[in-house]
Order: C-alpha cells, then structure tokens, then sequence
C-alpha cells in the first residue's frame, strides 16, 4: 500500500463529505527507525574509555565497571527498542502522519539515552552518593519517559485498526498499553528505590529489558 488514501470512519468535512487520509507503506518508516537505532546503539560505546596511566591499566580496566553496567543496561534496552519496533511493523500495513509523529517521539527518546547513560556512568566511577542517587534518577526518568512514547503509539494503533494488519485486532494494542504503562511504573519505581539505595535502582533498570525482551510478540502471546 503506498500512497494510498483511506477515509477515517465518520469523519467528515464541512461540505459533509468523507475526509480522507494519506497513507503510506511502512517500509520507509522502518529503514528510517532502523538508522536511528544503529547510530543510538553505537554511541553507546563512547562512555567507554581506554586507560590512559602508565602501569594502571589494569586498575583503570576495573575502574570502570559502571560504565561497563550502564553500557550493558542501555545496549539491552535499545536492543529490546529494536526487537520490539520490528515485532511492532510487522503488524502495520501503512502509516499516516499520526503514526509518523508517534514514531518520531520513540526515536527522539531513544537517541538521547546515550547522555543518561554516560551521567549514570560518571555518577557511579567518579560521584559520591548524592550523585549516583541522581545519575540513577535521572537515567530512570528518561527510560519512563520512553515508555510513555510506546503507551502513545499502542494507544494511537489501537484506535486506528486501518493502520493495522487484518490478522491483528485493534484489542491486540489496547492489551500492550499495560505492557508500556507497567514499563513506566517499573522505572518509577527505580528513581524511588535509588533514594535509598542507587545500586537497587540499577538493578531494577537492567532487568526491565530482559522483560521487554521476553514480551517482544505481545503481552498476550506471553
């Protein structure tokens, strides 16, 4: 389907007739999102650093194991992105600009994710207490924040089944909004455990991927 119109069910204009809609093939979207994602993926690298002291090398390796925890949980997170965003386009037959927009809010959220992981990282090798709290909480906070862009894009495609395959019902997205909402509450939950304790958080904020990863098909099929 490429440039294909499509009427929106009962919508109409002010002459009373049909308003139509642009679609497009989702092919484009997904070679796009898939761009994104490689370069996020790859940045990720760069919080990591090689020794630089003479005759330290092998203190400095060990020193960083909070750049290599934080590189770990946000490699699996966008890897999950990734996994789930394919799961997601093989269930949509065309786009239109709603969808895009949608779409374009998850890149956005993604791509930033390499600066809270390098805060993160840096709170944890070279801060104190107070600044891992707030590495943790800050990193929690832009991970919720990319939840919410899932909840709005199972949302959208849950009241737009012409976007949707016809072997998908609609209900299929109205069942992932729990996933995306138990996603933001989950990392809620971190920015309130590392208060107490910012290693806690930590390990709430790796283990989130392995549960997106393991639900990539949908809460349903889980």
């Amino acid at each position: 389907m490429s440039g294909q119109d499509q009427g929106e069910p009962g919508a109409r204009d002010e002459a009373g007739e049909p308003v139509r809609s642009r679609l497009s093939d989702s092919g484009r979207v997904e070679a796009f999102s898939d761009g994104v994602l490689a370069i996020v993926i790859t940045l990720l690298v760069l919080g990591l650093r090689a020794p630089d002291q003479r005759g330290a090398m092998v203190h400095q390796l060990l020193q960083q194991w909070p750049a290599y925890v934080a590189y770990l949980a946000s490699f699996g997170y966008v890897g999950v992105i990734w996994v789930n965003h394919h799961q997601l386009f093989t269930r949509i037959v065309a786009v239109d600009a709603g969808l895009l927009w949608r779409n374009l809010a998850l890149l956005l959220l993604t791509s930033v994710l390499p600066f809270p992981t390098a805060v993160l990282s840096s709170a944890f090798e070279y801060g104190g207490r107070g600044d891992q709290k707030a590495g943790m909480i800050f990193y929690a906070l832009v991970a919720c924040a990319m939840a919410s862009t899932w909840l709005v894009l199972f949302h959208y495609l849950s009241v737009n089944e012409r976007l949707i395959a016809s072997d998908t019902p609609a209900a299929f997205f109205a069942d992932e909004r729990r996933r995306a909402l138990l996603g933001m509450i989950a990392y809620l939950t971190a920015a309130l455990v590392a208060l107490w304790q910012p290693v806690a958080g930590l390990v709430i904020a790796c283990a989130l991927p392995v549960f997106y990863g393991l639900t990539s098909e949908g809460w349903s099929r889980t």
